[in-house]
């Protein structure tokens, strides 16, 4: 297929045209996409109807269930010869939703056009759907074009028709590039794995610890060099008074790569019920400087506040230079706290013989292994019983490994969600001298090589040559042509995307290169794949970039497993430039609802900040958001016949109004919700069209919004459900402020009500939700379990979230 930069029609694959000036003259690659602007899955529960998707594609079980019953209601209305005529056309046509390639056929990628109501048809297949059932198009597709058409074939058909010829359906099944690694991580020629980002947080000054409490709220806690602690809430939010700040006694400097500061944070595994919490610093004493590692606990007055009076020193450790500061901080699977420091500074571990890292008396260049669990009262923190150097004359009962340079940045694994296996391994980046970079897995009493070795290759000859050594050899170890200093990160173990189980990816903070292994079952090998950002279509997804700034600083977990990374764009202390990053696989994700969680409740004393993001997707310009179609509306009968089957609407998509509108919209079908028809008698002329109120709580300043929109009460989508959205509702309500933009149904599901609004984004100034941007009334991709809430209030301090 040949792709030309004239003029196209306003149904066409629009962004296909927009990657780059050189694509107008090669073949476009489609990527999956399903209706709900998200990557395709594996359904749970296998499919009944749609089966030739039953592997991979759009709908799961419940999605299926739906497309039968409607395929069912349409088919009712024929006499056997229309039934055997156009069974399977109907089939073939409703199942489109479950194609990977969604999307595409009905034209959703396209913001400036409508969604298809009937999926872009190959030429060929559409006359003889033409031929044999045209008087089934009316069941189909209340699209007042379609219905003009429909008693002409060639008008028809050419309306219908994707101009994409090898994408079109049913060629599209047969496509064998598209369907041949459908599913898989998309890997381009040079073995790079394509992968896209989400922005979670920006203007933070080089944030190289994003750590969550593991006590069910599901907030995340990022650490600046400069010695502050922020939070961020579920939705993003960040909270305008830091968790932390010990800036005052934090050592660091605004000079760019100064390795000093705050250096790592860790919740203890009982932070729940204990509240306690360790930070890694760098202090000055006097003309010293000195690592410190201290135990804080969080404030009896305000779960999101540390204590500062707490703060009791654990351990300090003398830095006889400003580099190799370590930093790492956490508890592994046994419940101790390893510490894990850097041998000293300078080059080449200078000293005495053989180096801090091997010295096994010196606490530089080791990892630490202690015990902080009932240190109330008597020494600070204990030795556990099986150190493995415990009983080793002049070794330090601390030492849990050794032969370290300075290993920044280490994770343990969670294990494979099912088997469990890999569970506990600790992975950690040891940033190499002037030729190798490494990737070690932590094991106890083991020697890691330095000085003797660098990576795989001998350092220090004498040392190397020591048959005593003993050393344990990285997985991995690259050399500087591909990066100057590692930056360990994680095996992933999240639920949102199954492609990424198990890989182990981290990256290089002077090269920016994001990098992956793989492990071999069988062999126990690991298998190197760069990650490259998707150019292109790969990343085409709402809210989805492909750039991140160079300077990879540190990756994170969320409560959940989920990946991140924390980059900057000027690698200094005091500059505002860094970024953190969900790291997103674009060709598959779980299914619908399988990684649902409810985060718990979070009290909350401080005002909060929205997040608003910053960054862009690049290489593609997207058609204008502002872009309105111009409106069209179904047929009356169409209305009553998707009324009387209480299933999708399938008409045209609603124009996103300027202002308010008492217009309701007659189609509503991304994610083919069900539609609930209304009685005559819940309809009251009297209400003022745009009204709310709050349902599903018993005070009066809290619940589910409900909106009332041409005598019908609906609920409202959480898609793009913001605290500015929630200041219209509150404000209209009589409120002065809005406390707390409420989402997954947390007031309970209105499920007696159709949602009325989907998508909306209000500025702030409006005087209700339907003065906003929104999808269009009765337009929506959702379900209840996403109906939005409000907690409002007249004081800016949120009481309760």
């Amino acid at each position: 297929m040949q792709r030309c930069c004239g003029k196209i029609t306003s149904h066409l694959w629009l962004w296909s045209t927009l990657l780059f000036l050189t694509l107008c003259f090669a073949p476009v690659m489609l990527h999956p996409q399903c209706l709900d602007f998200k990557p395709p899955f594996r359904p749970q529960k296998e499919l009944e109807f749609c089966i030739m998707y039953k592997e991979f594609g759009c709908c799961d079980y419940q999605k299926d269930q739906e497309l039968m019953s409607k395929y069912y209601q349409i088919m009712d209305n024929f006499d056997y010869s229309g039934y055997t005529s156009c069974a399977g056309f109907i089939f073939d046509l409703l199942c489109q939703e479950c194609s990977p390639y969604a999307a595409h056929l009905f034209d959703a990628e396209d913001p400036s056009t409508p969604v298809r109501t009937i999926p872009g048809l190959c030429s060929e297949y559409c006359f003889q759907f033409w031929n044999k059932c045209s008087f089934t198009i009316p069941f189909l597709s209340g699209d007042p074009y379609i219905a003009n058409f429909k008693e002409n074939q060639t008008s028809l058909c050419h309306y219908l028709e994707i101009q994409d010829k090898d994408y079109c359906y049913p060629y599209l099944l047969n496509n064998q590039q598209l369907t041949q690694n459908l599913g898989g991580i998309q890997v381009n020629s040079d073995g790079c794995l394509q992968l896209c980002l989400e922005e979670v947080a920006n203007g933070l000054q080089n944030p190289l610890a994003m750590v969550h409490a593991n006590d069910g709220t599901h907030r995340f806690f990022v650490a600046e060099q400069v010695g502050l602690v922020w939070t961020y809430l579920p939705d993003r939010s960040k909270l305008e008074r830091p968790f932390l700040n010990i800036t005052q006694a934090v050592l660091t400097s605004s000079w760019e790569g100064d390795e000093r500061g705050f250096l790592g944070l860790a919740f203890h595994p009982k932070y729940k019920y204990n509240g306690k919490l360790y930070v890694y610093y760098s202090v000055e004493v006097g003309f010293d400087e000195r690592i410190r590692i201290s135990e804080f606990h969080v404030s009896a007055n305000d779960m999101n506040e540390v204590d500062h009076t707490s703060e009791r020193v654990i351990l300090e450790i003398d830095e006889p230079a400003s580099n190799h500061n370590g930093g790492q901080l956490l508890f592994a699977d046994d419940g101790y706290l390893y510490i894990f420091t850097g041998d000293g500074g300078m080059a080449g571990d200078p000293f005495g013989k053989y180096g801090n890292a091997q010295n096994k008396s010196a606490l530089l260049g080791k990892v630490l292994r202690i015990d902080v669990d009932d240190n109330q009262r008597g020494p600070l923190y204990r030795i556990p019983p099986d150190n493995p150097f415990i009983h080793e004359q002049g070794a330090r009962p601390e030492v849990y490994a050794y032969g370290v340079r300075n290993m920044w940045r280490c994770s343990v694994d969670r294990g494979d969600p099912w088997t469990k296996n890999g569970k506990g391994r600790i992975f950690c980046g040891d940033v190499g001298q002037n030729k190798f970079e490494e990737i070690d897995i932590i094991e106890k009493g083991r020697n890691y090589g330095w000085r003797a070795k660098e990576g795989f290759s001998c350092y220090d000859k004498k040392l190397c040559a020591n048959s005593s050594l003993d050393d344990v050899l990285p997985v991995y170890a690259y050399p500087h042509r591909m990066g100057k200093s590692v930056t360990g990160g994680y095996v992933y173990r999240g639920c949102e995307y199954p492609n990424l189980n198990g890989i182990y990816i981290f990256g290089d903070f002077m090269s920016g290169r994001l990098m992956s292994l793989q492990e071999d079952k069988t062999t126990g090998n690991w298998k190197y794949n760069e990650i490259c950002m998707g150019m292109g279509l790969t990343c085409a997804f709402p809210g989805l970039i492909n750039n991140y700034h160079q300077y990879i600083i540190s990756f994170a977990e969320d409560e959940s497993g989920e990946l991140y990374f924390m980059s900057t764009a000027i690698p200094s202390a005091t500059s505002p430039s860094g970024v953190v990053y969900k790291v997103i696989d674009p060709s598959r994700r779980a299914p619908p609802r399988q990684c649902h969680y409810n985060p718990l409740p979070v009290r909350v004393k401080s005002n909060l900040i929205k997040f608003v993001p910053q960054e862009t997707l690049v290489g593609i310009d997207l058609p204008n958001e502002n872009f309105q179609p111009q409106s069209t509306e179904s047929y009356q009968w169409h209305q009553e016949l998707s009324d009387h089957r209480g299933e999708i609407g399938a008409g045209v998509i609603t124009p996103v109004p300027a202002t308010g509108t008492s217009k309701t919209t007659k189609n509503s079908r991304r994610k083919g919700r069900h539609r609930k028809n209304k009685s005559k008698l819940e309809r009251a002329p009297h209400i003022e069209t745009g009204a709310v109120r709050l349902v599903g709580d018993s005070r009066s300043d809290r619940g589910r919004v409900e909106i009332y929109i041409n005598g019908e009460w609906g609920t409202v989508c959480d898609d793009l459900w913001t605290l500015v959205n929630a200041r219209v509702v509150c404000r209209q309500l009589g409120f002065q402020h809005a406390l707390k933009a409420a989402k997954n149904s947390e007031f309970g599901e209105g499920k007696d009500l159709r949602i009325l609004l989907d998508d909306v984004k209000c500025v702030g100034t409006e005087s209700s939700l339907l003065d906003c941007r929104h999808a269009g009334v009765g337009t929506h991709n959702c379900a209840h379990y996403e109906d939005a809430g409000v907690i409002c209030g007249n004081s800016s301090y949120v009481a309760e979230v």
